[in-house]
Formats: C-alpha cells, sequence, structure tokens
C-alpha cells in the first residue's frame, strides 16, 4: 500500500486524560468531538490519584466518567486506555464493561493492561496509588497471569448464558451476565503492553494493540515491538493482519507540524489508528483543533 494509503485509511481518536480536570471540561471535549466524523473514538484512562501536579488534585473514576459520557455522546466509539486489571475483581469488571456497552448501544472497545506491577528499579507511580487504595501490588508475572485469566472471564460473561470458573486468582460459581453485550461475542478487546511476554498474550486474544508513543516512545522502538508481536503470531498461527496496530501521542498545541510528523512516521511504521492525547488545560474547540490541524493535513496531504 502507498504511503499516501496509509495515512487516509488511518483512524484517529481523541484522549482526554481526567487529571486536575472538571467533568465539564472532559464532556464539552468529548460533546464536540461526537459531531466530528473524522474523530473515530474518545477515551479516558484508569488511575484513582494524579500522576503529576499537586497529589492532592482531582481525578475522577474512570469506568464511572465513562458511563456518564456514553450516555452524552451517540456516535464515537469509546473506552479506557487502558483499565488496570488490578483495580477490580474480573466478573466484576465484566459487569461494569457490560452496562457501559448496553449505555452505549455497542459502542464500548474493551481497553485492558495488567496494571500496576512491582518494579525492580526506578519510580514506581503504582506504589503509592495501590497502597492509598489498599490493593495488592503483584509481580510482572502474577499481573500477566491475572490479565490471562480476568480475559478468559470476560469472553465467557460475553458469551456463556451461565458458568463455574476455577482458575489460579478468581473462583466463580453460577456466573450469570444479563444483559449480554450488544455486539455478539462481547466489544472488542484492546489490550495495551509491549513486553515480550504481554506481546504473546496479546498475539493470543487482541483485536487491537494499543502501546504509547511520542513523546514517550520513538517511531523505531515501536517498529521493533511490531515486528515482536509479529513473531508471536506467527508462532501460534494468526494471521497478524487480524490485530490492529494503535498507537497514542500526546499532542502539540504549540507545534502541530511536529505532531502531524510523529502520525506520518507512525502510519510508516504500520500503525493504522492513533489516539491524540489532548494536553491540560484544554482550549476551547480542543477536538475540531484536532482535525483541522492534524487529521485532516495528514489525510490531505500523506508524506
Amino acid at each position: 500500500m502507498p504511503i499516501d494509503a496509509h495515512h487516509r485509511a488511518l483512524r484517529f481518536g481523541v484522549k482526554t486524560t481526567p487529571m486536575h480536570l472538571a467533568y465539564d471540561d472532559i464532556l464539552r471535549v468529548w460533546e464536540e468531538a461526537d459531531e466530528l466524523p473524522e474523530l473515530d473514538d474518545a477515551w479516558l484512562w484508569d488511575h484513582l490519584m494524579p500522576l503529576a501536579g499537586p497529589p492532592g488534585g482531582a481525578v475522577l473514576e474512570g469506568w464511572t466518567l465513562l458511563a456518564a459520557l456514553a450516555a452524552r455522546t451517540t456516535r464515537l466509539r469509546l473506552g479506557l486506555l487502558v483499565t488496570s486489571n488490578m483495580l477490580r475483581a474480573p466478573a466484576h469488571l465484566g459487569k461494569i464493561a457490560t452496562t457501559v456497552d448496553v449505555i452505549s448501544k455497542g459502542r464500548l472497545i474493551m481497553g485492558l493492561g495488567v496494571g500496576g506491577t512491582r518494579q525492580p528499579d526506578g519510580p514506581n507511580p503504582a506504589v503509592a496509588e495501590y497502597a492509598a487504595y489498599g490493593l495488592p501490588l503483584p509481580s510482572p508475572g502474577e499481573g500477566l497471569a491475572r490479565l490471562t485469566e480476568t480475559i478468559t472471564i470476560l469472553r465467557r460473561m460475553w458469551t456463556e448464558e451461565v458458568f463455574d470458573h476455577d482458575g489460579l486468582f478468581t473462583t466463580l460459581r453460577g456466573t450469570r451476565n444479563g444483559p449480554g453485550p450488544v455486539r455478539p461475542g462481547g466489544p472488542l478487546l484492546l489490550l495495551g503492553g509491549w513486553g515480550d511476554r504481554t506481546l504473546r498474550i496479546i498475539a493470543e486474544h487482541a483485536d487491537i494493540w494499543n502501546v504509547p508513543g511520542p513523546p514517550h516512545n520513538g517511531t523505531d522502538w515501536i517498529a521493533e515491538r511490531t515486528r515482536v508481536l509479529d513473531a508471536h503470531c506467527a508462532a501460534i498461527g494468526r494471521d497478524p493482519a487480524e490485530i490492529t496496530r494503535s498507537a497514542q501521542i500526546i499532542v502539540d498545541y504549540a507545534d502541530p507540524a511536529t505532531t502531524r510528523a510523529h502520525v506520518r512516521a507512525l502510519a510508516a511504521a504500520g500503525i493504522g489508528h492513533v489516539v491524540l492525547a489532548l494536553p491540560r488545560p484544554y482550549p476551547d474547540k480542543a477536538a475540531r483543533w484536532l482535525v483541522d490541524e492534524i487529521v485532516t493535513p495528514v489525510r490531505e496531504k500523506g508524506a
């Protein structure tokens, strides 16, 4: 496919990180984006305390906020980028997600990731967050095992009328989930992560793979991670084209040309879906700015 076709085929989302922001600030961006067909989806995050700025600042809980925004929009696909698997019991999460899917009339994309884990080196914001809310912080290996079990439970909640489950971490008896999701088989599953073991789980289960892009990670690194994912797909006999490649980037209001360059580089690296994260505070007509300064120029001019 020529590079211009890559750019024309790109899908775009908007992300509003609910940190140090009021509900009305987030709502106005989502309602505006809902009226702009150039934007396909909208996203929140899943933290309970600020990761930057004053530690006592406002943070709205992700799934509760997503339900409210689902009720105020009609077109956008929506989700959390990504849900922390450690914050909610798996079957409870399945019930929450199904409720949001029903409210949105089937627009939910189930974004999911390992969540916080114990790390040997460097700062780890999950330590304070999990301690504040009384949550256990698992090892990376346990976190991955818990993620796999949650995926199994979600799939069963979305496809079976009643079931029991005996897993490493969760035991369920007579689990039912009515009403079921709108889409047969349940919402599309987006998994976030980049480690080799995580990419194996993504190859096995994901419909969409999401990874942080610039300024956190460069496109060469993303291209290398893509090759690892492709190798995992080959090892299990899955067509890698079945998995949509997605990346999120933080836009620069003062330098949209650099943001456009990042998007073009991601497209050249095989990314088909770009989530444009808005820095706070949000300017007036922020969603329209994304369309006019990023989405339309990239699609019209390609490289």
